[in-house]
Parts: structure tokens; C-alpha cells; sequence
């Protein structure tokens, strides 16, 4: 190892309370998981016992459950955005992506914005990187589908609708081309999918009255998923209710329908009880909402995987490794309360694990005692725009204003910082009684940035040696590779 990346490892760890070096414990990801678990940890931990250090792409927490609202113009994207630097007091933050993790020497890779690469030691690593858009092998999404994982793309599709109506508005002579431009297809009918069609419809309803040779008539967002209903993972009346809302919406409910392929301008779908019958949409958006994978770096590990997702016990700890812990999206977290089932990929299970985690690091520093992670389902929420949403808080089934009601309180209680939640309340009232402002912010220079740039899936280098995985499959794969599920991200 370079003398310079030397001078960053940790003095050996020793006992707490004999007067050594304070151990670091480094977390990578900055997420529902990451963040939340430093907050505890610092309360936890005393200033003396541990040097603590986030090694983050970004410098801040991403509310992801309000994206949908961002793209329909509902709340300002970085209000959504909780600064690292204040909501923590003494962690280090790094800024970079961790790329990849070297179990023996005890040191993690950062890739730094600027193209620096630099060696982080540990004596307690915390693995809560979260996941990346799961695309599947389908012949075109990754290079013309446009994601919902962050700020940019949640901004570039707001622009990229408004760009078609400006495009639709000059086009007189040829149908064809306005129609293509003005039909919208959304795959994934899981809390995002449904959240973002429900959300769009409203917004674009709105935008279209400013331009006067666009119809709303004209307007066409259709849903698709494989499954048989919406929000299949929660109660049928729940689902119902929302198709029931998408649909008085003029929503195109396509169940039961398997993506096949997605190009510039056209996506291909099939039916699961028809699969030699196929319907081409002639369109120029594909909005990609079909679930998530764990981070690129679960893969490059060389450690035991099941279902893409990095084996743990049920204090989060990776058996092979002394001192690794991992929880969140990337990990499959055992959930006792389930005789050992894998916790979902939600906010919700990476908010309540990052309490167990931090107080079980803790414990393995000689603070505290470790125990295992038991969750308590509080229920879901899904927000469809207006007076209109679905939800069963404690298993309680709510509808229309309601639900409108706890689903907002819920998210303002979720936000969990005050600022970010002043001004994301203060949007919502001024959503009831201003017009929005129908402009292009201009970001992006037209072109649509593909899910793997935005995302930067493809910075992670080989895939290290070590045992063979249980399951290398994406989390919740379906049997068939062609199939689009319902996005869980952001609950």
C-alpha cells in the first residue's frame, strides 16, 4: 500500500475505557439506514471510544418518498434533501463512492467526484449503501428508460414532459408524431409507480392548458405491471381504490403485462396469458418504476449473498467477517417476528434498523448489549395527489381525504428535520392556492440521461474472490426476466 494511504488506517482497537486510540467505525451511504444509524450512533458512543467517518456520494439524506411529487412540481427537490453536515455533529464525512472492501487489510476503497482514490481503515465497517434501479436484461431500458432513484432524474422528468407538450404544440401536420409525443408510459405498479401516475396525471392536466394547440384529450399515461393488481403488496381494497382513482384520472391500467422491449421511440409489451401476443405504444417516454436492486458494491464483495442482498444474522453482523455489519436495502436482514423471513426493502425497515444496528456496533465496542432486530409493521402510506390516497396505518384501511390526511402528517413526522419539514409542509399549502409555474428548469441539455449514468453503476471494479454467493439473482427477481414488478423504493 502507498505511505500516503498507509497514514490513513486506525490505530488497532483495544477495550473501551483503557485509554488507546478511539477505534473508527466508518458507514458507507448516507441513507434512510446510514444516517439514521450515525444520529444514534453519536448519542451512543462516547466522543473518546470512536472516530466516526461516512463515506457518501452525496451530502445529503434523499426523501425519496416524495419524489413523485417533485416530478409534478408539488414540492421543491431540495427541500427533500437533509443535509449530512447538520444533522450530525462530529462524523467525518467522506465524500465518494466506497467501491470496494478489502476484508483482510481491513480498508475500504472511496472513489472520490474529482477521480482521486483513496484507502479508509476500519475497525467496525458499516455496509448501508441502499440499492440502485433494477432494470433487468430487457433489450433497451438501460439505454432509454428514465429512473426515479434521484434529484436529477426526478428533474429531468419534469422537464422531459414539458418538452413533449412544446414539441407537441409546434407539431400541426403530423398526428402521429403528436400523439407519440403526448402518450407517457410508466412501468412499475408498486408505491412509486402508482404514486408518480396519480401525481403526473394531475400535474400534467394542469401544464397542458398552457399550451394552445395541445388537447388534454390528447394527453395518454398508461401503467403497466406483471402483476394482477396494483400495490399487490398491500390489502386488494387498497389496490382497487387506487386503480379506481388512476382510472377516473384517464390512467391506462395495463396488468398483467410484461415489458419486451423499450426503444427511442416505441416500448413493446406482452401479455403473461398471451406471450406470443405483443402491443407496441408509439412513444417517447418510458418511465422506469420497477423495483430495486442492492448496490453494485454487494457484488464485489466475495461474501455470501441471497438474492443480491449480502447475508447477515439477525444483529446485522456478516458471519464471515469480524467487525462487518450491514443493513438496509443491500443487506437480508432476518426479521424475527417473521420466523426469520427477509425484512422488505422499504424506508420503513431501514429507519427501524438503523437503531438496532447502531445500538449493536455500539454494544461491540463495549457499549451496551446486542440484540436482534425485531420490526413492528406501522403500516403504508401511498399519496395520490389532491384530496385523494390510500393507506393502513396500524392495520387501520383509510381512503380518499383521510388518508390524505395521515399520509401527509406521516411523511411531515418522517422527514424527521425541522427545516426540511417546514418547507415541504409550506409547499403543500402553496400547492392548494398558487398556480404552478409551468417552465423548464434547463438542467439537462435535452438528452435523456440513461439509469446507469445517472446512477454511475459502472464504477465498481472486478468482483473480488471469495465464497460463492447463495443467490446472485436481484432482490425479488421475478421467474421471468422479462417481467416489470412494482417499485418498493422510497417506503
Amino acid at each position: 500500500m502507498p505511505a500516503d494511504r498507509a497514514a490513513d488506517r486506525p490505530a488497532p482497537a483495544s477495550a473501551a475505557g483503557s485509554g488507546a486510540a478511539a477505534s473508527r467505525v466508518v458507514v458507507v451511504g448516507s441513507g434512510f439506514a446510514g444516517l439514521r444509524l450515525l444520529r444514534r450512533l453519536e448519542g451512543l458512543l462516547p466522543a473518546s471510544a470512536a472516530e466516526l467517518t461516512v463515506v457518501s456520494p452525496v451530502d445529503h439524506l434523499l426523501y425519496t418518498s416524495l419524489m413523485p411529487q417533485v416530478c409534478a412540481s408539488s414540492v421543491e427537490p431540495r427541500h427533500l434533501a437533509v443535509a449530512t453536515r447538520g444533522a450530525l455533529r462530529r462524523t467525518v464525512l467522506r465524500l465518494g463512492h466506497a467501491v470496494a472492501v478489502d476484508t483482510r487489510a481491513r480498508t475500504v476503497t472511496v472513489l472520490g467526484s474529482d477521480g482521486t482514490v483513496d484507502e479508509l481503515g476500519w475497525d467496525r465497517l458499516v455496509l448501508a449503501p441502499g440499492s440502485v434501479t433494477r432494470t433487468f436484461d430487457i433489450p433497451g431500458v438501460r439505454e432509454h428508460a428514465i429512473g426515479l432513484k434521484n434529484l436529477a432524474e426526478a428533474v429531468h422528468l419534469r422537464d422531459h414532459v414539458l418538452r413533449q407538450f412544446e414539441r407537441a404544440d409546434a407539431t400541426t401536420t403530423d398526428d402521429a408524431r403528436r400523439r407519440a409525443l403526448c402518450t407517457f408510459v410508466i412501468v412499475g405498479g408498486g408505491y412509486t409507480g402508482t404514486e408518480l401516475a396519480a401525481q403526473m396525471t394531475r400535474f400534467s392536466r394542469r401544464a397542458v392548458a398552457n399550451y394552445p394547440r395541445v388537447r388534454a384529450e390528447e394527453v395518454r399515461w398508461v401503467l403497466v405491471d406483471h402483476a394482477p393488481s396494483l400495490l399487490h403488496e398491500l390489502a386488494p381494497t387498497l389496490g382497487r381504490r387506487a386503480a379506481d382513482v388512476l382510472t377516473a384520472r384517464g390512467v391506462e391500467l395495463r396488468l398483467r403485462t410484461a415489458v419486451h422491449e423499450v426503444t427511442e421511440r416505441t416500448v413493446r409489451l406482452g401479455q403473461a396469458e398471451a406471450p406470443d401476443q405483443h402491443e407496441t405504444i408509439d412513444t417517447h417516454t418510458v418511465v422506469w418504476c420497477a423495483g430495486v436492486s442492492p448496490s453494485p458494491l454487494v457484488a464485489k464483495l466475495g461474501l455470501p449473498t441471497t438474492h443480491g442482498r449480502l447475508v447477515v444474522d439477525d444483529c446485522f453482523r456478516v458471519p464471515e467477517v469480524d467487525g462487518l455489519f450491514a443493513l438496509g436495502d443491500a443487506a437480508a436482514v432476518p426479521d424475527v417476528t417473521r420466523s426469520g423471513a427477509l425484512a422488505s426493502q422499504t424506508a420503513q425497515h431501514a429507519v427501524r434498523q438503523a437503531g438496532a444496528a447502531a445500538r449493536n456496533v455500539a454494544a461491540s465496542l463495549g457499549y451496551g448489549t446486542a440484540r436482534p432486530y425485531r420490526h413492528h409493521d406501522l403500516g403504508f402510506v401511498v399519496d395520490l395527489g389532491g384530496r385523494d390516497a390510500v393507506a393502513n396505518p396500524l392495520g387501520v384501511t383509510l381512503h380518499g381525504l383521510p388518508a390524505a390526511v395521515v399520509t401527509r402528517a406521516y411523511h411531515a413526522y418522517a422527514l424527521n428535520n425541522g427545516s426540511n419539514r417546514v418547507r415541504v409542509v409550506t409547499d403543500w399549502a402553496l400547492d392548494l392556492v398558487i398556480p404552478h409555474q409551468i417552465v423548464q428548469l434547463g438542467f439537462a441539455d435535452g438528452r435523456p440521461p440513461t439509469i446507469d449514468a445517472t446512477e454511475q453503476t459502472g464504477i465498481y471494479p472486478a468482483a473480488a474472490s471469495g465464497p460463492a454467493s447463495v443467490d446472485a439473482a436481484p432482490s425479488d427477481s421475478p421467474a421471468h426476466p422479462g417481467r416489470a414488478v412494482g417499485g418498493v423504493a422510497g417506503r
